[in-house]
């Protein structure tokens, strides 16, 4: 079986995910933090962020195709609403995926408390937008 999965729906929340992590990251909400305690440097050469963005586009692509695909077949098992099997399926990826990978990594790297939970909070926000996203636009225009 084949996920039914909408496209445009997809195309949408990989682009949300730029906008949180646009906000996300902005020196006016959790940026400065960020840069100290992940010991990054602002540098000034906009050519220097092309190839991280394209990356990260790329990335929040197969993220939210595996979302759609995965909320898909959770609405193809458990039926009801797919705004609500989309948003929880959302949640339980990130916990047994992402969040556990995270602390894992993390913990083994010395990383400060507060950057995982940073890290962890972002992809939570992330994950739960593009459920939003996923879940108004429905299963499949086809």
């Amino acid at each position: 079986m084949i996920p039914e999965i909408n496209f445009w729906g997809v195309l949408v929340a990989t682009l949300s995910s730029m906008v949180v992590g646009s906000a996300w990251y902005t020196p006016k909400v959790f940026g400065n933090y960020w840069m100290r305690v992940a010991k990054v440097t602002p540098g000034g050469d906009s050519k220097a962020a092309v190839k991280p963005i394209l990356i990260t586009l790329v990335v929040s692509f197969v993220t939210a195709w595996v979302l759609a695909g995965s909320a898909a077949i959770s609405q193809h098992f458990y039926g009801g609403n797919f705004l609500a099997n989309s948003l929880i399926t959302a949640v339980i990826l990130w916990a047994g995926f992402t969040a556990a990978r995270f602390i894992t990594h993390d913990a083994f790297e010395g990383r400060p408390a507060g950057l995982t939970v940073l890290n962890c909070a972002h992809e939570l926000v992330t994950l739960g937008v593009m459920a939003l996203v996923i879940g108004l636009f429905g299963i499949s225009v086809a």
